[in-house]
């Protein structure tokens, strides 16, 4: 690949100073190779648990980067991310996390590997995606030509509260 591309990220936390992790993970990520080092990165909100509600809430941030890495190489390196600074892969679904760095967009590419999707399989269901996305591309229009706009006027709030 020799052109860069413009790539969406979904970042949550809820354990061990979930906003400091959040910062933590935009640091980390200005320094990936290839990338380059200026980041747009939403403001900070908070969410519900999207499982088990007896954990903390959730803090929630989209991040855009622009790389060249490969699809596969950028999730190892989020996922190298997520374990340096203390996240434990657990078998249990939406449980507590210190970092979850998911990739939601990937230029205008639909990738179906077994263990990446693009656009992420649940990204037009969720507040907390919907609308930091919307905050920092407003005219973003996703691969099967859905508008965030067109998103955020279907997708409930549902107490999501910009910190």
């Amino acid at each position: 690949m020799s052109s860069y591309y413009k790539v969406y990220l979904g970042l949550g936390a809820n354990l061990n100073d979930p906003v400091n992790q959040i910062n933590q993970a935009v640091t980390a990520l200005k320094a990936l190779s290839n990338t380059k080092n200026e980041i747009l990165v939403s403001s900070f909100y908070t969410s519900k648990p999207m499982g088990p509600q007896d954990q903390p809430d959730y803090v929630n941030a989209v991040a855009c980067i622009e790389t060249k890495l490969e699809p596969l190489v950028l999730l190892a390196q989020t996922q190298k991310i997520e374990l340096d600074l203390g996240r434990v892969r657990k078998d249990e679904r939406w449980g507590p996390r210190t970092l979850d760095i998911d990739i939601l967009l990937y230029g205008d590419l639909v990738i179906d590997y077994p263990n990446l999707k693009v656009p992420h399989y649940g990204m037009k269901l969720r507040e907390f995606v919907i609308y930091p996305l919307l905050e920092i591309a407003p005219e973003l229009y996703l691969p099967d030509q859905t508008t965030i706009k067109t998103l955020s006027e279907t997708v409930s709030l549902n107490g999501l509260t910009k910190i």
